[in-house]
């Protein structure tokens, strides 16, 4: 790839690497182990699927046959509309801006910076950034442990050709390398990061981070065919490798890939394939080769990609700097098998894995998420809504005693509503309300635990830092506009704290990164900006040039307030009715400046010195004209008229000028 070196590894250092990788899933896999496990009772309470009782299932199923008659316990929902509130408004601030991260400069560095910004915009169409940031976001709030792969990618992609010697009507598809910065959502399930240090601060102090994938056969294949400089000598041992336990039984061994079991009604597809078993060499359904020999497949595998900062001698790597911490990419399949080996050679230094917390307090893993600290809330509302649910039940069917010897016990619990009970025998002549006696029944509580719930439900907005009408509900009052807007912004205050804090985090290394690697490993090439509805000519060399002028912004940081758009439009007024300061500014190049910062690209309309020169002489020249005029004088008086040649200046636009400045914008004599 073109962010790293490739480098050979001997059977010594596989094995050592091997025996590294799995030594370190050792020192973590009880962090992991705790860290899956709590992050799949998030994902329950999330779903509202923790109610796993008989009488339940009972009630559902009579649901779905028809019966309406059977009460459901309800889960009160409090987790998720907390969590979506908090991912909305992250992703107002963060992700509804257009471009996602717009660039600024200094006037003189501009047009590099638009380049800069043409060049991210065309990236995050390409890498779906947007989406991988809303699920980050997600992943936040539920689990407090976000993680992010933002790296410098090589993709095979596809485009059309016209071969006109054979047709020129029909397009030829041809595959062609795409690279660009990449910004992937990781699975917080199967990311795993060195636990001694802080998750915030993996990126710079951590000695390993990186996650395991489950990939069907097929989809292995291509995975390996793109990699650039795979290990050969490794593949066919790859293929051939199979999986050491089900997914679903591996949670005991935290390097095996997890599937967590949050939904009961629904059977992942990949849990049926953990055996890693080839079922289609099982009905011999793949012929063999020619030579007799074929790669004994399997159906599935788990590749895992690692990040390390290593010392390379340690590994028996004879490279420049052996002794001196460096980071290499690693991929592993099945654990055991290295089939690509490079080390990155980012200008960053960073592992390129970054972890976000939306609320951390030193404590690190420790630290509860929103969904975690709002699960409580959920549970005890639940449970007086069910308290509901239970009154509904005993109303329909109250609880009564009788005597079996004079009626039967399945004529009582007949679930005919109308039907008829017929006494036994040793009833006859007997009064018939002696043999049966009905509790009385009292709803005195239900109002009482509706007021429960609606305060549960206000505490967790108080811890939240939420209100009703934030989650789009209608709360009655009398407040006046004003007086409701102050509300709202003081409710936003714990969410800006939340975006202050990832902006920290992940935001600024996240820029950071895109900035070097685009700066090391973007080629030269011509690129369409949809903002600017242009084609764009990318120079690197213009572009580190500018390396230290360029200020990436977000939505947390909009360009308007890192060049303070609001002091600009009070100078240039300033400027425009003070002859004396506009004499010492160029106020033309000032507002073409102002307008790129705001996105509006208005610089093809500025005029050419030629122009302004041309212009200038016909100006004067029409002064002479129209004083000679006025005092009778000869027309004969009056000087050429200058001519736009004269000045190098085609008033066409197709032409270039052939003079580089006008002479003091006198008139030729």
């Amino acid at each position: 790839m073109a962010s790293s070196t490739s480098v050979p590894l001997s059977r010594n250092s596989q094995a050592a690497f091997v025996k590294y990788y799995q030594a370190m899933q050792d020192v973590q896999s009880d962090n992991m182990s705790n860290l899956r496990t709590r992050m799949e009772v998030i994902d329950k309470a999330y779903q509202r699927e923790v109610d796993l009782t008989l009488e339940q299932q009972r009630a559902k199923a009579a649901n779905r046959s028809g019966d309406t008659t059977r009460y459901q316990n309800i889960v009160v929902p409090v987790v998720m509309p907390q969590v979506e509130t908090a991912v909305t408004y992250q992703t107002s601030v963060f992700l509804t801006g257009y471009p996602l991260f717009g660039v600024v400069a200094e006037p003189a560095y501009m047009d590099a910076a638009v380049a800069l910004e043409t060049i991210i915009e065309e990236n995050s169409i390409k890498g779906g950034w947007a989406r991988h940031l809303m699920l980050f976001f997600r992943d936040g709030q539920k689990y407090n442990f976000a993680p992010l792969e933002v790296s410098w990618a090589q993709e095979v992609t596809a485009s059309v050709e016209t071969d006109i010697a054979k047709n020129k009507d029909e397009g030829i598809p041809k595959k062609v390398i795409w690279s660009g910065n990449k910004i992937r959502r990781l699975d917080p399930y199967n990311t795993f990061v060195d636990p001694r240090v802080l998750p915030t601060e993996v990126h710079t102090k951590g000695e390993f981070a990186g996650y395991t994938e489950y990939m069907p056969r097929m989809e292995l294949k291509t995975f390996i065919a793109a990699l650039p400089d795979k290990i050969i000598g490794n593949i066919e041992a790859a293929f051939a490798s199979g999986l050491s336990s089900n997914p679903r039984t591996s949670d005991a061994e935290a390097r095996n890939y997890y599937i967590p079991s949050v939904n009961s009604e629904v059977i992942d597809p990949e849990l049926s394939a953990g055996s890693g078993t080839n079922w289609m060499a099982w009905a011999d359904l793949i012929p063999t080769n020619k030579g007799g020999k074929t790669i004994e497949y399997k159906d599935t595998y788990e590749v895992t990609t690692l990040y390390c900062r290593i010392l390379p001698s340690e590994f028996g790597l004879k490279i420049p700097s052996a002794n001196t911490p460096q980071v290499f990419k690693l991929i592993i399949v099945n654990h055991e098998h290295i089939i690509y080996s490079e080390r990155q050679t980012n200008a960053h230094g960073m592992l390129p894995i970054l972890i976000g917390q939306p609320l951390e307090d030193g404590l690190g893993y420790q630290t509860k998420s929103l969904a975690t600290n709002t699960q409580p809330f959920q549970e005890v509302a639940s449970t007086f809504m069910n308290s509901i649910t239970a009154s509904r039940r005993r109303a329909i069917s109250d609880r009564t005693v009788y005597d079996p010897s004079r009626i039967l016990a399945a004529h009582m619990n007949s679930a005919n509503p109308s039907a008829k009970i017929p006494v036994r025998p040793a009833a006859y002549g007997k009064n018939v309300g002696d043999a049966v006696h009905q509790f009385p029944y009292r709803e005195d509580q239900g109002a009482f635990s509706m007021a429960q719930i609606k305060d549960l439900v206000g505490m967790s907005n108080m811890l939240a830092g939420q209100n009703p009408a934030r989650q789009g509900q209608f709360v009655k009052g009398n407040k006046t506009k004003s007086e409701f807007d102050d509300v709202m912004s003081n409710a936003n205050g714990r969410d800006q704290l939340v975006s202050i804090l990832l902006e920290s985090q992940v935001f600024t290394p996240m820029k950071t990164i895109f900035k070097l690697d685009i700066l090391q490993f973007q080629g030269g090439t011509s690129l369409y900006s949809r903002e600017k509805e242009e084609a764009i000519e990318i120079d690197p060399v213009a572009l580190r040039q500018a390396i230290l002028e360029f200020k990436i912004s977000d939505g947390l940081v909009p360009s308007d307030k890192i060049i303070n758009s609001e002091a600009w439009s009070v100078a240039l007024q300033v400027i425009g009715s003070s002859p004396e300061i506009g004499a010492g500014y160029n106020l033309a190049p000032m507002f073409s400046y102002m307008m790129k910062t705001q996105g509006a690209q208005i610089n093809h309309f500025e005029k050419s010195p030629q122009q302004m020169a041309y212009e200038q002489a016909i100006g004067q020249w029409q002064q002479v004209a129209v004083m000679v005029a006025e005092k009778g004088g000869d027309l004969k008086e009056i000087p050429p008229q200058p001519l736009p040649e004269q000045f190098g200046y085609d008033p066409s636009g197709q032409g270039k000028p052939e003079i580089e400045e006008a002479k003091g914008g006198q008139i030729p004599e």
